[in-house]
């Protein structure tokens, strides 16, 4: 499809989602309507793209011919393709392709597959490995999965969002991809809060530290993004503890179905659970230092 004839829509337009409709919007794709549960933000994002402040789901799909969904979890998604409700997406699905980014189980996106197909669209999975600031320059690394011919009909379109673009396999193979990818990165970034929250407690300069950590078997991504923030407990929120916990207990539940024990993994996830039971799930996951260095969590 040419740029022209896409009419895009929003589910879900938080951090990730509203950057991603700026991002369209500012390289020349028709924005249609938004919708978020919150009001405010809805009005807010319309108002930047110029389009449609919609007042439900089904009212963005009939505005556009492309939908992106950015929810926050499996209920989330849920209850924007329910089956009995006037405001689901399913209203207006026919002739409609759905992209649905948010980190959920893999059966979800099989249910949605399956409920929009029914019902004459398609639908595809984008899973983002990403963070704010690459939603809105549209340099995402996005992990695809779906049917093949719905996944090269909004081709284009995920080309203007993405530095990275893969189709990874069928529907749910992009979400087992992304649970990994998540796991694996929270390991890290509790493993280096561990090491810093040490570092500290031994006196040792944090800066150097790091140095020596980025030249070293101690590198990570991780490093890069989170180190100087858990050293001046910077915890401005780009990916939250509690969405991080969230991510983690996907992994976990798809080690539980295939009888796997991943000690780490759960680890890891109880730290991101703590963090959401005394209050600080709402911090950037770089927060998980606050329950390792000495005297942060007293």
């Amino acid at each position: 499809m040419e740029k022209s004839s896409y009419r895009v829509g929003f589910v879900g337009v938080g951090r990730m989602g509203g950057n991603m409709a700026l991002r369209l919007h500012d390289v020349g794709y028709a924005v249609t309507a938004v919708y978020d549960a919150d009001e405010a933000r809805t009005k807010a994002v319309a108002s930047q793209v110029g389009c449609e402040a919609a007042s439900s789901p089904a009212a963005v799909a009939e505005l556009s011919n492309t939908v992106v969904t950015v929810v926050t979890d499996d209920a989330a998604m849920r209850a924007v393709y329910a089956e009995d409700s006037p405001a689901s997406l399913l209203q207006h699905a026919d002739g409609r392709v759905f992209i649905n980014c948010a980190t959920l189980s893999p059966q979800i996106h099989l249910d949605v597959e399956r409920l929009v197909e029914a019902r004459g669209g398609m639908s595809v999975e984008g899973c983002m490995a990403s963070s704010i600031t690459q939603a809105r320059e549209g340099t995402l690394y996005l992990m695809c999965g779906g049917k093949r011919e719905a996944f090269e009909r909004v081709e284009p379109l995920l080309n203007d969002l993405s530095v990275n673009l893969r189709h990874v396999g069928e529907t749910g193979r992009a979400a087992q991809v992304k649970a990994l990818v998540n796991m694996v990165m929270n390991i890290n970034t509790a493993g280096l809060a561990e090491g810093l929250g040490l570092g500290d407690a031994l006196g040792l300069d944090l800066t150097m530290l790091q140095e020596i950590f980025s030249q070293t078997g101690a590198n990570s991504r991780v490093l890069e993004t989170d180190g100087e923030d858990m050293q001046h407990r910077d915890h401005e929120c780009y990916f939250s503890a509690a969405h991080a916990a969230k991510d983690s207990g996907i992994a976990l539940a798809l080690a539980d179905a295939e009888g796997l024990d991943l000690p780490l993994a759960r680890a890891t996830y109880d730290q991101f659970k703590k963090m959401i039971e005394i209050g600080k799930g709402e911090l950037d996951k770089s927060g998980v230092a606050e329950l390792t260095f000495k005297g942060r969590n007293d």
